[in-house]
């Protein structure tokens, strides 16, 4: 078909043949998130003197989830430099300040491992990842032969590309998928929102420090009945929802709208990165052998090439 073969059968004892795959459903990865859990999830491993054990659990985990047969179509986005146009709007902006220098070190090393999976890799440098997933999945969900688009990250950023069950938030390790009516059941606002919650209430890991008095509660309540922060109104005895402490989180507002317009475009996720990958392109076809060959020692790991299961 126009995105390859997808039948494998298994060489691992034991395992099922499985047919061919026709249902496809592309998973767009936040490989920042990922590569931070791992440094912070994994054992610490050395190679070389350099820190090597967040590489090593990342390939790892995807090369078992490669092997799930589940995967189709699949790319990753890096921060390959934390900071982005974000930070000319907002000093305050997230930076790589304070990031472990031994996790900071692998970011390279990590993009080259997802690529020797043969997964695509987006390395972002003026935008986030999350714009880059944000981009593909608005992108890719328009083909007709899409099913589903998963945007692999549990980050509530990216809550606001949830589109209906066909663009859905899916936290890969712990298996929890959020449609649309899952986002509104958790943030109590609908995806289109989530940008307005996070202008109010501040997002500590991207350096938004929200509005004074505003808490996830509040902003959710209003937000539920205006459906932006620019609809709410000035005078809280306007307000047709009740909320505890109105007027001072009105007082509160008022005095800070234009910080919390600044908020919300900080907030706001990006859909025009230039990506030039085709749906074909991001099919996914098998690890790279000699890629993998090269990385084994690089990440102390020499039978990494048992743990795959499918070879371009």
């Amino acid at each position: 078909n126009a995105w390859g073969d997808f039948t494998t059968a298994s060489w691992l004892p034991g395992a099922p043949v499985r047919a061919t795959i026709d249902v496809v459903k592309i998973h767009l990865i936040d490989g920042t998130y990922e590569l931070f859990r791992c440094f912070y999830g994994a054992p610490s491993k050395k190679h070389g003197g350099r820190e090597v054990g967040a590489t090593r659990a990342l390939v790892r985990s995807f090369a078992a989830r490669l092997r799930t047969g589940d995967v189709t179509h699949v790319a990753a986005a890096f921060d390959t430099v934390i900071e982005s146009f974000r930070n000319e709007l907002f000093t305050g902006y997230k930076t790589g300040e304070g990031i472990d220098p031994e996790l900071f070190s692998q970011f390279p090393l990590a993009e080259e491992a997802m690529a020797a999976l043969g997964i695509t890799v987006w390395p972002m440098v003026d935008f986030e990842a999350d714009d880059a997933i944000a981009t593909a999945a608005k992108k890719f969900a328009k083909h007709k032969d899409v099913e589903q688009v998963l945007l692999c990250s549990p980050d509530k950023d990216l809550a606001q590309c949830v589109e209906g069950k066909r663009i859905v938030s899916y936290d890969w390790a712990k298996q929890i998928e959020l449609d649309e009516k899952g986002v509104n059941e958790k943030f109590g606002v609908p995806p289109s929102a989530i940008p307005d919650l996070l202008a109010l209430v501040g997002d500590t890991a991207d350096g938004i420090p929200g509005i004074d008095r505003w808490g996830m509660k509040s902003a959710a309540n209003v937000l539920a009945a205006y459906g932006c922060l620019e609809k709410i109104p000035a005078d809280a005895a306007k307000w047709t929802v009740k909320v505890r402490g109105a007027d001072a989180l009105a007082a509160s507002l008022n005095a800070s709208r234009k910080e919390a317009a600044l908020y919300k475009k900080l907030a706001t996720i990006r859909y025009d990165v230039p990506l030039k990958e085709t749906l074909k392109d991001i099919a996914w076809r098998g690890a790279d052998r000699k890629a993998i060959e090269k990385l084994a020692p690089v990440i102390a790991d020499p039978e990494l090439a048992t743990r795959i299961e499918k070879w371009a």
